[in-house]
């Protein structure tokens, strides 16, 4: 970085997870967080109201990272601007070809396992107290159980929409399974998942890999965590990016 470093605040949801590692329940947040950590650029965290959310990104999504007065939305487009701060950070020394494919398993993170992290919380009933919890806990009583299920209906019916839950949840965990195997073969036995420094890659995969890790949802965590060499990469990312 050249000049003054900017001043970064990193936005998230209204909702905290009680677990260190976890810094916020949105994969995507948590992945922007990582990211700046593996940086190593100072940044404050702020949780902002739900009503206040579309001051800061019109489309009313977070992560927002405030690059002193400029707003960056979406979390690809913040590990890239993170790169533009830090260069070499996100792409870890990597040549083009590696870049590309840095870039593609971030993709792959954002596309293929997020909806699965929306459908062990949100839809699968072990997970859905979690949640319950961590986003409608402090509704008054009275309107709690209303706003959850009308919150609860709608994740159903988006999931569905893209033809991620339509053949029903017990298709869903056989989707996520193969996965896992797949990322588990793959997973390097050594250093990071393109080399011997962490990329993009790693920082998109590891976010929504990590979500699913949360001790809450232990039927998830365990599942992973029974993929040995999966579980172990995982562990130096996390190692890395604290």
């Amino acid at each position: 970085m050249q000049g003054s470093s900017p001043k970064l605040v990193l936005y998230d949801f209204p909702a905290s997870t009680g677990r260190d590692g976890w810094a916020s329940f949105s994969p995507f947040v948590l992945t922007v967080e990582r990211a700046l950590k593996l940086a190593k650029l100072p940044f404050e965290m702020k949780q902002v109201a739900m009503t206040s959310i579309k001051g800061l990104n019109p489309t009313g999504q977070l992560p927002v990272l405030a690059v002193d007065s400029e707003n960056v939305a979406d979390s690809t487009r913040i590990l890239h601007r993170i790169e533009e701060l830090a260069p070499g950070s996100m792409t870890g020394g990597l040549d083009a070809r590696g870049v590309g494919e840095a870039w593609l398993w971030e993709e792959f993170a954002d596309t293929a396992l997020y909806p699965q992290v929306l459908a062990t919380r949100w839809i699968d009933d072990r997970g859905w107290p979690v949640v319950k919890k961590g986003f409608f806990g402090s509704f008054p009583p009275v309107i709690r159980d209303v706003i959850a299920s009308m919150v609860r209906s709608k994740m159903h019916k988006t999931l569905a929409a893209r033809d991620f839950t339509r053949g029903g949840l017990e298709a869903c965990e056989e989707r996520l399974g193969r996965v896992l195997d797949a990322l588990d073969a793959r997973a390097p036995e050594s250093g990071f998942w393109l080399g011997p420094k962490a990329s993009a890659a790693d920082i998109g995969l590891f976010g929504q890999l990590h979500s699913m890790r949360l001790p809450d949802t232990g039927f998830r965590a365990d599942g992973i965590a029974s993929r040995s060499r999966l579980s172990a990469w995982l562990d130096r990312v996390d190692s890395a990016t604290r």
